[in-house]
């Protein structure tokens, strides 16, 4: 049990992190308390006990040696600045140093904890900052290595080169959620319900949607409309004629003749048919992905995804045959039990399918996953590097004409690693770079989808969250819709 007590609770989501990424596959706790009274730490409870203390400047750490004696160690910092952002920097800065010395080891990405590494590069460049200057920063500020520091420059490169083809700050996204699945992945967090159980609530949910849709057909009328993604859930787990009637719903109300992009992310094979590839190629749909996420049919099983590798190969031929050209598709490093054979073996049968562009994630645990009280009782399945595992797939798309165009990171994933999405040039995925780089207005519709509001100084950013149960959003949707009405009502004219 890795134990943190704080004193000032405003800095939790910055130590917690870097704390998590060197006790990866620890347990942690946060106590928020004052330190009037001297401690008493048992470090027979927590084996390491980490307290921070803002206002002495004051870092202290208990844990026991080798000889099985509580070691306490103080360290004293300086406030170097007056700057709240700048501070937390320094704190963080002092707190890696300390962390790094203890465990003997070194983050690729050093006290970088955030989701989105890649958007300080992408702005920085943006404002014309030289490639030397980036790299300083993200070396001095943030202690990233060599290697993570220039991948970050290259896809802020990547990035801020199909922006420029994009009229993105007159613009706006939409995302469309659709929260079924065939069956769901053990380590799946999101919000997705098995199409079998919920198959007669499918009809109430559509008119649920297409009342929001109705909604948010209206509201950027200044705006064109860039991207459309249709995600969950999978989307296809709809039949052919559901999955019919809302993509010719999307078309009718949607000005799709200006959209650069539209994904519809099949994602489970065994949700793939010919009807519904014909629905998607007639009514416009340009991107798809097929997500095997491994080759491996033991490894498919233990996660919970009932079909096989044959079912990856057939649904993408299919899909192939039908006229899709621009097919993405999703693997996952680090899943139970898989060794660097098999992400060998994995990338040698996707190179025989040859898909337009490859995402790579590094497997991301989360609390609310069942994968996670599997692994807590299963621990012959802990994956073997995962690290080198990445390293593959990284080699792989570099030898097989791929390059890196957007990045991000997960809590509680895989050794301190990250997501990359690859792409050969000219198939990259609009919508994950405007996304990721948070540069206009993304309108979440259907449950468990969110709004991003982007201001038009692009300075601030906020949030609207529909309900994540399906049932709710039926019943509530009026709601949804409301949240959405006086947000724009208020800040409309600044979007």
């Amino acid at each position: 049990m890795i134990e943190i007590r704080l004193e000032d609770a405003s800095f939790e989501q910055d130590i917690r992190p870097l704390v998590r990424a060197f006790f990866s596959r620890e347990d942690m706790k946060v106590i928020i308390c004052d330190f009037e009274e001297p401690e008493k730490v048992d470090v027979t409870v927590s084996n390491f006990v980490l307290s921070v203390h803002n206002d002495e400047k004051l870092i202290e750490m208990w844990f026991k040696d080798d000889a099985k004696r509580t070691v306490r160690k103080k360290y004293e910092y300086s406030e170097v600045e007056e700057d709240r952002r700048l501070y937390k920097n320094e704190l963080k800065k002092v707190l890696y140093a300390i962390l790094k010395e203890y465990t003997k080891e070194e983050l690729p990405w050093g006290t970088l904890t955030g989701i989105r590494p890649t958007k300080i590069a992408c702005d920085y460049i943006e404002e014309g900052r030289s490639e030397d200057e980036v790299r300083k920063f993200y070396h001095e500020q943030y202690l990233c290595g060599e290697e993570k520091t220039e991948l970050s420059i290259e896809i802020a490169k990547k990035e801020n080169s199909l922006l420029r083809e994009m009229d993105y700050k007159n613009g706006y996204s939409i995302y469309i959620g659709i929260p079924f699945c065939p069956t769901t992945c053990l380590y799946c967090s999101f919000t997705s319900y098995p199409i079998g159980t919920y198959k007669k609530k499918v009809g109430e949910y559509l008119k649920a949607l297409f009342k929001e849709i109705d909604f948010a057909s209206t509201i950027l009328p200044h705006k064109k409309l860039t991207t459309l993604y249709i995600g969950g859930g999978t989307p296809t787990a709809l039949s052919a004629e559901e999955l019919e009637i809302l993509i010719d719903y999307i078309n009718t109300k949607f000005p799709m003749a200006g959209v650069k992009e539209f994904t519809v992310e099949a994602g489970r094979p065994d949700s793939i048919t010919r009807e519904k590839l014909k629905v998607m190629k007639r009514l416009g749909v340009k991107r798809m992905s097929i997500n095997p996420q491994t080759m491996s049919d033991k490894t498919l099983k233990f996660i919970g995804r009932m079909h096989d590798a044959e079912s990856v190969r057939t649904a993408f031929h299919m899909a192939r045959e039908e006229g899709m050209e621009d097919i993405n598709m999703d693997l996952i490093v680090g899943l139970p039990g898989e060794s660097v054979k098999d992400t060998e073996y994995t990338l040698s049968e996707i190179k025989k399918l040859n898909p337009d562009d490859l995402t790579v994630h590094a497997l991301a645990i989360k609390r609310a996953a069942s994968l996670k009280l599997k692994l807590d009782e299963l621990s012959d399945v802990i994956p073997m590097d995962t690290a080198r595992q990445q390293e593959l797939t990284y080699e792989y798309a570099r030898e097989n004409g791929y390059e890196p165009y957007y990045l991000y990171r997960q809590k509680n994933i895989a050794d301190n690693l990250e997501n990359v999405g690859y792409a050969r040039p000219g198939k990259e995925g609009l919508y994950n770079v405007l996304i990721m780089e948070e540069k206009h207005p993304i309108i979440g519709l259907g449950a468990g989808s969110s709004c991003k509001f982007v201001f038009r100084d692009g300075g601030r950013i906020e949030r609207t969250e529909n309900v994540k149960f399906v049932m709710d959003y039926i019943e509530r949707i009026d709601e949804m819709i409301e949240r959405k009405r006086k947000f724009l009502e208020e800040f409309g004219e600044m979007l």
